[in-house]
């Protein structure tokens, strides 16, 4: 039973020992690159997250106004209209308050195409990150 323990402890550092020469240097360029890119990552998602809950914000302010608009459009042209303004409401004409409304939406859905394409940008430089990565990788395994 001794001696099949002894063998097998030699055979366990001869295992390591071979393992150590076997495994490559860590390529320090290539881990860099990897750290980068994780954290390059893990920034766009975040920035991604937070141009989508602008998006959504931007979207219902959008909806808000649309249905606003249509709600007064159905209004007789002498009905008094007062608009809310902290915690006063002023009086406006029904042109002014449909114009307000109409600019609304109209800034709303400019700052929707900006943030579509700050994201369309962000993930095209991930993507980009990554396949330097890759060709870094091929590179690597071709010499």
């Amino acid at each position: 039973m001794r001696s099949v323990y002894q063998w097998s402890s030699r055979t366990c550092a001869v295992c390591i020992s071979s393992s150590v020469k076997m495994a490559a240097p860590v390529d320090l360029e290539l881990k860099k690159a990897f750290t980068e890119l994780q954290v390059k990552m893990v920034d766009t998602q975040q920035k991604v997250k937070l141009a989508n809950l602008q998006i959504d914000q931007l979207t219902r302010v959008q909806k808000h106004a649309k249905l606003t608009h249509a709600e007064i459009t159905t209004l007789p042209d002498n009905t008094r209209l007062y608009e809310g303004v902290g915690r006063m409401f002023i009086l406006q004409s029904k042109e002014e308050i449909s114009n307000q409304l109409t600019d609304k939406q109209k800034t709303a859905d400019e700052k929707i195409r900006e943030l579509e394409q700050k994201k369309l940008y962000l993930e095209r430089s991930v993507k980009e990150a990554e396949d330097n990565i890759r060709e870094m990788l091929l590179s690597r395994r071709a010499q």
